[in-house]
Formats: C-alpha cells, structure tokens, sequence
C-alpha cells in the first residue's frame, strides 16, 4: 500500500485504475469523521474503471499515522495533497463526506489542483454538523448498530438488514478510535468557511440526504448557494449516508458531475 508523508506524518492510500486510460482523472476521496475506507465502497464501484480512484486512510484512521490532535480541516486538506503530488497528479476529482467534505472545500480554496468537489452531507461552518451522530466506539459493537438508526432512513434498515449488518462488521473493524475521533471531531468545531465562498470558484456539487439529521438541509442549500459555482442536488428521503441507501441516484449524478467537469489529462 502507498503512502504519502506530510511533515513527518505518514498518510496511507489506494490507488485503483483497472481500465484506466491514457486521458484517464483522478478522482480523490475524503473522509468523514472517524470513519474508515468502507464508507466509500459505494462510489467506489461505480468509478473505478473509468477513472482512477484514490483512497487515502485519513490521518488517525486506518494504518495511516495518527498524531495527537487536535487537527485542523487545513491540515486534513495538506495530507490530501501530499497523497496528490505522491502520485503526481496534476488535476483531482474530490469526492467527500461530511468533515470530507469540508477537507474538500479547504484544498480548493489552498490549491488549483481540485478540478471539481462533490461534498455529501456537508454545511459550510462545522457548528451546523454533528460529529457526535456519525462516529461510534468500534470498541462496542452495541453502540456501533445503534449509531445507524439515525444514519441511514427506516425504510432503508428494514429491507436491507443484511447490508446494516455488513456496514456493523465494517464500523467494529476500521473506524477510528476515540482519540481520533476527538482529533477530527476538534476540526468540524474549528471549520468556518461561511465567509468566504464566494472565493471558492470550483465546481462543486453539493450531494444532501433530505432527511440527514447530522447536517441540516438548510446548511448544505446555504453552502450551494454561497458558492460561484455551486449545484445542490438533494436526494429525497435519504439521511447522512445517502451515498449507500441512494448509492444508485448519488452515483448518477455523481458519474454525470465527472463527465461535465472534465479536465486535461493528469500528469503520473
């Protein structure tokens, strides 16, 4: 597995490109508070053939270093470019969720090197986003099933119970542990981009579950709505994970969003 340092810090990532061609974009994941990579699994699928998927393990997650916190959306975002220039891109997708997102946000208002953004369930200031709500202690697999009653809508729990079961498994094995989580946590609490979007000029398609209960639908609409150059696009019914109960509709118009945006081929 590859891995990009950052000052000292050493970031982890996968790099998947099984039909990757010669005018082949990269599209570059985020992640979301504490969560581990299964969070992008759903995407994942969709894009990894026509465009090159890279992975990172945010920093405390996974196996990539986790210092001691408390971090900062900025330098989340820096270990989101390390990952790009170890991999020598020169234009990247960001696709993230939640405090992903706000990564997101952070790096293209720092670099020229985001192409385009999608952040799902993301507001533009962290005081509109409960962290609380979307991380669990791995620790109690108890906790970790009762976390998904608010992430992911009735209707979607009880006709897909084999699906809760597996994302359980998943949780228990890659989320982050709690001091992580107050790291990641302490960044949501110091993000606050409400001012200044309107530098933002990148495309950005703003991906919100109707029902999310993390991240009001009134922060995400007011995030669209600061940006130049942004598009909101609900998905009705859906809370935060609508990226895995509406995988089909987010993907859709996530693979329509890559089209629409691409770029010149990167370097790498």
């Amino acid at each position: 597995m590859p891995h990009a340092n950052n000052a000292g810090v050493e970031i982890r990532y996968e790099v998947d490109a099984p039909n990757a061609g010669p005018d082949d974009e990269a599209v570059v994941f985020c992640g979301d508070v504490g969560l581990g990579a299964w969070q992008f699994g759903w995407q994942h699928a969709a894009l990894a053939g026509p465009h090159t998927v890279v992975t990172p393990e945010t920093r405390g997650v996974g196996r990539s270093d986790a210092p001691p916190g408390p971090y900062t959306v900025e330098e989340l975002a820096s270990d989101v470019d390390a990952v790009c220039a170890a991999e020598g891109l020169r234009n990247a997708h960001l696709v993230g969720y939640g405090l992903g997102g706000m990564v997101a946000l952070a790096y293209a208002l720092a670099s020229s090197r985001p192409a385009s953004l999608t952040v799902v369930g993301t507001p533009p200031a962290g005081d509109a986003y409960n962290p609380d709500s979307v991380w669990a202690d791995p620790a109690t697999p108890a906790a970790v099933e009762r976390s998904l009653n608010g992430l992911l809508s009735a209707s979607f729990r009880e006709d897909h119970p084999d699906v809760l079961a597996r994302i359980a498994d998943w949780r228990v094995g890659e989320d982050a542990g709690r001091d992580t989580f107050e790291a990641h946590r302490a960044a949501v609490e110091g993000f606050d981009r409400s001012d200044t979007l309107y530098e933002l000029t990148t495309p950005t398609l703003v991906v919100h579950g109707t029902e999310d209960a993390v991240c009001p639908k009134s922060a995400a609409e007011g995030l669209a709505d600061g940006l130049p150059r942004g598009e909101f696009h609900p998905v009705p019914g859906a809370r935060h994970l609508a990226g895995v109960e509406a995988s089909a509709a987010v993907n859709d118009a996530l693979v329509g969003w890559l089209a629409e945006h691409a770029t010149d081929p990167f370097s790498g």
